[in-house]
């Protein structure tokens, strides 16, 4: 059973689905990419959340990624309105109160930075820059992994979401693939990465 273990990652694409079928009028992975049966992500990122996701059919390490014991580091370049004064950046990094399953949360402490001369592809669609024209790109890096967390924590400080890429999950980095890639990877490899 070990050796029919296998893995890869791919950059999920806006408006694409983290599982394997289409939902309504969502395609899913399963539209964009030729994936072995029994092939399934670990983890989600939103609809409208773009970057890494890993898929494996590794139930070992689907349950190390997701138990939140481990706290992986899970780094984020987000497009935000406006910039982020040293307080907002500071409230990030520090931990604040949002919202999760209607009940507050105290966010774990994470890194926030603004990015300088951040030059990411554009999506499709693009982000509406005549209704938001004064961007700024922020990474983001959480030990955590709440619903819509990013999006609720950089909207509590005063600058709402507009683009959310997943870059890196510990070692293993987003870069150099495309939107739409997909790249198979060993075990050995993958779990080096993963610090497992």
């Amino acid at each position: 059973m070990v050796d029919n273990l296998r893995y890869f990652i791919i950059n999920k694409p806006y408006k694409v689905l983290s599982q394997y079928t289409d939902e309504a009028e969502n395609k899913g992975l399963g539209s964009i990419f030729r994936i072995p049966k029994g092939i399934y992500a670990v983890g989600r990122l939103d609809l409208d959340s773009e970057g890494l996701l890993i898929l494996t059919n590794d139930k070992k390490l689907n349950s190390a990624l997701l138990n939140p014991e481990n706290e992986h580091k899970r780094t984020y370049h987000v497009e935000v309105e406006g910039t982020p004064s040293t307080a907002a950046l500071k409230a990030l990094s520090e931990g604040l109160s949002i919202t999760i399953d209607g009940k507050p949360y105290r966010t774990k402490k994470a890194e926030a930075r603004v990015l300088m001369d951040y030059n990411f592809p554009e999506r499709s669609p693009a982000v509406n820059r005549i209704k938001h024209p004064e961007t700024s790109w922020v990474e983001v890096i959480l030990t955590e992994g709440k619903n819509r967390q990013v999006r609720k924590m950089t909207a509590k400080v005063g600058h709402p979401t507009l683009r959310l890429i997943r870059v890196g999950i510990e070692d293993l980095a987003l870069d150099p693939l495309m939107p739409g890639q997909i790249v198979m990877i060993s075990k050995k490899v993958l779990y080096k990465k993963l610090k497992l």
